[in-house]
């Protein structure tokens, strides 16, 4: 058996498409024109790439980008007074702040006082708190790309098995949440999880997010299941010459895609579609915040 390839190129490129007609409507029927800031502290390499390439595709899709790029030894006072001013700009629908935060900034406090209509990430409490109860909420950006290429091979996820490795805020708990709206039998693998390998082998689904470059097994996927691999971890690669590296998931790909039914890869899977999702849900605080009508092939 070799698994077949979710594309999260072609996915997150038809979200796009689709995202950028919704927003021409919007502008050209109600002259409104969504709006997404996003605030960067510092210099942080990482951020800086992931943040330009948010910028060139909400200009793409026809939204409003604004970027606020501060110094890292910008206050918390100050920070909160810029969220401040967005969440009362008329202009701004969606506000992101860029994580990983300098270590004397309180990350949940700067986040839980972005309006919750506006948080496009879904991190704060309030939408969390939607989600976990079932309710209409603000998805965060990468599980909800993952629940969307699951779709994609799935006609439906009810009553399948599914295994997530990680509990974090931002992927591991809100993607627990999602498949057990989906009517999955959910358990969540952590760093006090005992016998992991053998947990994972029962996992119809499979969602890795850990962090820990092929943490994930071939032998601890079960055949035929789908393994959606969220990690983005780079590794030296020597064979490419001195000094350079490569990009690898949380699953060991060549290991892995022998045993499953269809994977995703790294790079090309699970990234392109977090910024899909972003957009769609900027499009979504733009809509809902001037009481109009949801596109319902974008509803999620």
């Amino acid at each position: 058996m070799v698994g077949k390839i979710i594309n999260g190129k072609e996915l997150s490129a038809d979200i796009r498409s689709r995202v950028a007609m919704a927003v021409q409507d919007l502008r050209h029927e109600h002259d409104i024109q969504p709006g997404l800031a996003v605030v960067l502290v510092g210099e942080h390499s990482a951020s800086q790439v992931y943040v330009r390439n948010k910028v060139i595709q909400t200009e793409a899709v026809g939204m409003n980008s604004v970027k606020h790029a501060v110094d890292q030894s910008i206050s918390e006072t100050r920070l909160l007074t810029l969220i401040d001013e967005l969440n009362n700009d008329p202009q701004i629908h969606g506000i992101l702040v860029q994580l990983p935060l300098p270590a004397h900034i309180d990350a949940n406090v700067l986040i839980n006082a972005i309006d919750p209509t506006k948080d496009v990430d879904g991190f704060t409490v309030n939408n969390a708190g939607l989600l976990a109860t079932g309710q209409n909420a603000m998805i965060p950006c990468t599980p909800l790309g993952c629940l969307f290429m699951l779709q994609s091979h799935h006609a439906s996820l009810s009553g399948m098995n599914a295994v997530v490795v990680g509990r974090s805020n931002i992927v591991g708990k809100p993607m627990a949440n999602l498949l057990l709206r989906e009517n999955c039998t959910v358990t969540v693998v952590h760093s006090r999880t005992k016998r992991v390998a053998s947990v994972c082998a029962n996992a119809d689904i499979l969602v890795a997010a850990v962090g820990l470059p092929k943490f994930i097994q071939g032998g601890w996927i079960k055949e035929g299941a789908t393994v959606i691999d969220v990690g983005i971890n780079r590794i030296p690669a020597p064979e490419k010459g001195i000094g350079k590296s490569r990009l690898v998931g949380d699953v060991d790909f060549d290991a892995a895609i022998k045993q499953c039914g269809a994977i995703t890869p790294v790079p090309g899977g699970v990234g392109p579609m977090t910024i899909a999702c972003l957009l769609m849900n900027t499009l979504k605080a733009c809509i809902q915040i001037n009481d109009l009508e949801f596109p319902t092939d974008l509803i999620a």
